[in-house]
């Protein structure tokens, strides 16, 4: 999601959020913290959209979509996942990562996955699958939508303020810094992804029923 695509949406990147981040969220992998970030650098170096209405945008999409990932996950289970997972990247051994981390984390996973690429995806579903008690589910998810939203949003808003301020020099230095800084994250989180995975094999080293 690029910033001259958000700033042909004008009015309408609120609506576009609230969507990407909700289809993000029921399970359809749709880049929805991509599409947030965009719009608040965009509202920070433009000022042709207002950061409170963008947050909050966000919030509701991502609690909404939550509340339908998590209907999903409650009434299909992981027969769905079975039968459906592969054409959205989801083959047996990611579903026993789920599956494990879940029952080990439970509500951890629900606010935390909020943060991590995949995971963010798949969170609510999981909750609902494993038949996580609605309320605590709500909340869980609700926090940290809200979190997620406002910090997301925030940083990204204050980063196009500084963007829009810095010489155009060193702007390119602070931008490459933060790939550079991305990069070694992705990595980490790779790594320990493999390292979750062999403990799920570990642990449910039979077929999925």
């Amino acid at each position: 999601m690029s910033l001259p695509s958000i700033s042909h949406l004008g009015q309408w990147a609120y609506a576009f959020v609230f969507t990407v981040t909700a289809l993000q969220s029921a399970g359809i992998p749709l880049p929805g913290t991509t599409a947030l970030i965009a719009a608040a650098i965009y509202a920070g170096t433009s000022h042709h959209l207002q950061i409170v209405p963008l947050i909050a945008a966000a919030w509701l999409g991502a609690t909404v979509g939550s509340a339908v990932g998590f209907g999903l996950g409650w009434w299909g289970g992981w027969e769905i996942l079975k039968r459906y997972g592969r054409r959205a990247g989801l083959t047996p051994a990611r579903i026993k990562v789920g599956r494990y981390v879940f029952a080990r984390h439970g509500g951890k996973v629900v606010f935390f996955g909020r943060f991590v690429t995949g995971l963010r995806t798949w969170a609510a579903f999981l909750a609902g699958a494993n038949r996580m008690p609605r309320g605590r589910f709500f909340v869980f998810a609700s926090a940290s939508a809200l979190i997620w939203a406002t910090s997301n949003a925030l940083q990204s808003y204050y980063f196009g303020h500084l963007l829009d301020a810095l010489p155009t020099a060193l702007g390119i230095v602070v931008i490459l810094a933060g790939i550079a800084l991305a990069a070694v994250s992705a990595m980490y989180l790779r790594h320990r992804g493999r390292g979750i995975q062999r403990a799920a094999e570990l642990a449910m080293p039979d077929p999925l029923e």
